[in-house]
């Protein structure tokens, strides 16, 4: 029996007869958005791996050594670092935490029918299309002890003479979580703003037609429709909080006294500063397996919990 049958004059084969769709051609086609991936991403991450099991140092004319989880056993004894490790975390988780909340506030007052809504948006993706050290060097004038616009409005209310917030061991940390919150909330916010304008309007009128106030209609509507946009960039802004190094390191360096020393400081410092590639590289993969470890906790209880829903 043949495998192809002939439709108004044309030949097409049998279901299961012929090579399936795609097949090695469509290769070709993600090649080239694979290729850079690899290159800069898997690559470079799998060469990390490797050199945290190593001796590697800068300035050395000793061939590196391959020296086992040495490093490993030195970085669980190093109380610096998981110091730096617990920073990062509350750095992290309050920085993503209020970016959702406030964004959400924002994205949900942006999805109203206002005058001049254009307006707001575009002024709402400032902070976002502003490079990091700009952002970082804005909010070192801000915060500036003699001559900042928060000293100034503080003392001009009568509420003291200003102190130095990212010198003092107290504040530094809250003032640098502030400004994070600053810097990453409008894309958090554009994100948000797009799952609600894919809400269906439907929903909203029927169930404002059976009496549902603005909170009921929120929860019964447009949170679930939003769900998997607010896991989503969640997850993405927990990572990329927990990796921050930019922004930090122009307001304080990691000062003053470790305060605000985030992993990739203390990474970077090893690294770069005194020349212990080896021993950076180890601290560079537990902070990947750690995060994601907690990102996939975080997932499957986002998840599950959705699914109760």
């Amino acid at each position: 029996m043949s495998g192809a049958t002939e439709v108004n004059g044309a030949r097409r084969r049998a279901p299961g007869t012929g090579r399936p769709p795609g097949g090695h051609g469509a290769w070709f086609l993600v090649l080239p958005a694979l290729i850079p991936i690899l290159v800069l991403s898997v690559g470079p991450l799998l060469y990390g791996i490797l050199l945290a099991f190593t001796d590697a140092q800068s300035g050395r004319t000793q061939p590196t050594r391959w020296i086992g989880a040495l490093n490993f056993r030195d970085l669980a004894r190093d109380t610096l670092f998981w110091e730096s490790f617990r920073i990062g975390l509350v750095w992290a988780v309050a920085v993503t935490a209020a970016q959702f909340l406030l964004a959400l506030g924002l994205a949900l007052l942006l999805d109203q029918d206002l005058r001049l809504r254009w307006l707001a948006r575009a002024l709402a993706i400032v902070p976002w299309a502003m490079p990091e050290v700009v952002v970082g060097i804005m909010w070192r004038l801000v915060y500036n002890p003699d001559a900042g616009i928060l000293n100034e409005t503080l003392r001009d209310l009568g509420l003291g003479d200003g102190r130095d917030w990212l010198s003092g061991l107290a504040t530094a940390l809250p003032a640098v979580i502030v400004v994070g919150i600053w810097a990453g909330m409008p894309q958090t916010t554009v994100t948000l703003l797009a799952g609600l304008q894919n809400t269906p309007r439907e929903l909203h009128e029927a169930a404002a037609v059976d009496g549902a106030g603005a909170w009921r209609r929120f929860r019964a509507v447009t949170w679930p429709a939003l769900r998997p946009v607010a896991l989503a960039v969640t997850a993405l802004n927990l990572i990329w909080n927990f990796n921050a190094f930019a922004l930090v390191y122009v307001l304080t360096s990691g000062g003053p006294g470790g305060r605000t020393r985030l992993p990739m400081l203390f990474a970077y410092e090893e690294a770069f500063r005194y020349g212990q590639f080896g021993y950076a590289a180890a601290m560079g993969c537990v902070m990947v397996a750690v995060i994601s470890i907690l990102l996939a906790v975080f997932l499957v209880g986002r998840l599950r919990g959705g699914e109760d829903a």
